[in-house]
């Protein structure tokens, strides 16, 4: 990075550069005062580094006094340079299922078209990957809108900056049984949890309500061997993996009417970020074209293409 990024106007050059990143030409910027009250820095700070990323060729600002200022040139991969972001890093959930496998495809091509160096990792429970996101590992994570509430509902230190829609996260979930005469949750059941699994837990906790049953702790990758061996009776599934593997599984809709008021929140894929992101949201708005990722994904689930990730 230039050695005059290291000098105390650094840290508003990095900020506005992640700012414009989001943006694109003809778009109208905000006001110094804005950018100055929302980055805690002085107006001399944020002109200076504003006249930097002009000098630079970064961008080429347009001056429509009471209109304000616009952005008459961008240039991306200069502005990327100045960011002080060396590649975007995600994390999601392992892409067992192809629905999974299309929405990693779609991510990776969205960042290639772009050209934001991209990098993905994979993770199991939405626990883990929101901590994870808070210690700082990733930049982003990917989860079902329903993980996502429920924990920005307990305070986390995170928000949603966009949604990809209903199905684009699972198909939808069902409770499968080990037994083809069972229809429904029963007194005496064994039924598989996992706790680190978001979705999972409260979706199982809410069908079993008002049941006798024996929670069997199973990690998620455990539950449909547990089931096809008998040793569990029931459990919640995300419905993806049992099609894709054609399983020989009874599976019934979930019935609880706490689970019909979630309006399928946990099929919709959400991305999520620090509270705190340095201009991160903005780099993530521009990259992750909605629609291109969902043409991409259902290329996927379709077989026209195949996954890339």
């Amino acid at each position: 990075m230039d050695r005059q990024l290291l000098t105390k106007n650094g840290i508003a050059v990095l900020r506005l550069a992640r700012e414009f990143l989001s943006l694109k030409s003809g778009d109208r910027i905000e006001t110094v005062g804005d950018y100055a009250e929302k980055m805690d820095l002085g107006r001399g700070t944020i002109q200076s580094a504003m006249r930097y990323l002009e000098e630079t060729g970064a961008i080429r600002l347009e001056a429509r006094g009471h209109l304000g200022t616009y952005i008459e040139e961008i240039d991306y991969k200069k502005l990327w340079g100045v960011s002080g972001l060396s590649s975007i890093t995600g994390v999601m959930p392992l892409p067992y299922s192809r629905r999974y496998e299309g929405l990693a495809t779609g991510l990776y091509k969205a960042f290639e078209k772009a050209s934001i160096p991209f990098n993905m990792a994979y993770m199991r429970g939405g626990y883990n990957r929101i901590e994870a996101l808070e210690q700082g590992k990733y930049d982003f994570a990917v989860m079902s809108k329903l993980a996502a509430d429920i924990n920005i509902a307990e305070g986390r230190d995170i928000v949603i900056i966009l949604s990809l829609g209903k199905y684009s996260y699972v198909k939808g979930h069902k409770i499968l049984f080990a037994d083809p005469e069972y229809r429904e949750i029963r007194d005496g059941m064994k039924v598989a949890i996992d706790n680190t699994s978001i979705d999972h837990y409260v979706l199982t906790r809410y069908e079993c309500e008002g049941k006798s049953v024996e929670y069997v702790q199973l990690s998620y990758n455990q539950i449909l061997k547990s089931l096809l061996e008998k040793r569990i009776d029931a459990a919640v599934w995300n419905i993806d993996e049992t099609e894709d593997r054609n399983l020989n599984l009874p599976y019934y809709d979930l019935t609880n009417p706490k689970v019909l008021k979630l309006n399928e929140d946990d099929t919709e894929a959400v991305f999520v970020v620090k509270k705190t992101n340095w201009g991160v949201d903005g780099v993530l708005r521009h990259a992750i074209d909605r629609q291109f990722v969902l043409d991409v994904q259902r290329q996927v689930l379709d077989g026209h293409i195949l996954p890339e990730y």
